[in-house]
């Protein structure tokens, strides 16, 4: 099993959510965490909540679809912390609009944050993995990268996209000591997604998980802290989703 004290972890997406969860579930391990996200305001209140709590923790700025950007997220935790142990590729965003009416553009701009996200985030600490002697790379991943949902296509798209590109990068870099995996959640309950959101639609989406409820952010966190410390896992993708797909 992998010892997480003292590892040097990202998480993009850390500022809120799944996300936050999964920093606060590495920080309890006695990892060292760059919170990354493009919210500005938010993964600075956790930075400083975290810090007040004594965890060892820096708010960087990032856009997951800008390559300069990613690359500048990777230096700023080499220069803070030393190296790059742990990479967890959680940024991620879709909408819902009839595939007939969506641009071009509106696909590519969730594309390229799900899927090229993933890409860029993995190249750069990659790189610096090598260095090292290896590490490891958790990929937000959803259950709809293996079912579909009206009116996501982009996001079915890049998330199916994610399963396959944690297996091939798994198989490409485990003679490294690199080891690649996912997570795929089901709906989980956090920021817009509650009942007061979305009132009856939200009573829908708890009738799809035969285990009668919405996941929790922290639940993800958990299946993402098993992927970092179990040694003997990678190119898998673990369910999270409450019977979603089991149906």
């Amino acid at each position: 099993m992998q010892n997480l004290e003292g590892k040097a972890v990202i998480v993009t997406g850390g500022a809120s959510g799944i996300g936050l969860a999964t920093v606060k579930a590495f920080v309890a391990k006695g990892a060292k965490v760059v919170i990354a996200d493009f919210n500005e305001q938010g993964g600075k209140e956790a930075e400083k909540q975290l810090k007040n709590e004594g965890k060892d923790v820096l708010f960087v700025k990032v856009d997951v679809s800008d390559e300069q950007s990613v690359q500048n997220m990777v230096a700023e935790t080499v220069k803070a912390f030393g190296q790059v142990d742990v990479l967890v590729n959680n940024a991620g965003f879709g909408n819902m609009k009839p595939s007939h009416e969506r641009s071009y553009e509106d696909y590519l701009k969730i594309v390229n944050v799900n899927q090229g996200g993933i890409f860029l985030g993995s190249k750069y600490a990659i790189q610096e993995m090598l260095k090292t002697g290896g590490g490891s790379i958790i990929n937000t991943a959803s259950i709809l990268g293996f079912v579909a949902q009206v009116g996501a296509l982009p996001y079915n798209a890049a998330k199916g996209a994610v399963v396959t590109m944690t297996k091939s990068l798994a198989v490409e870099y485990a003679d490294r000591n690199i080891r690649v995996n996912a997570v795929a959640p089901g709906f989980v309950e956090s920021g817009a997604v509650n009942k007061e959101a979305l009132g009856d639609f939200y009573d829908g989406l708890v009738e799809k998980h035969p285990i009668g409820r919405l996941g929790h952010p922290e639940e993800i966190a958990h299946a993402i802290i098993f992927l970092a410390e179990n040694e003997f896992v990678t190119g898998t993708t673990v369910m999270v989703d409450g019977g979603y797909t089991a149906v």
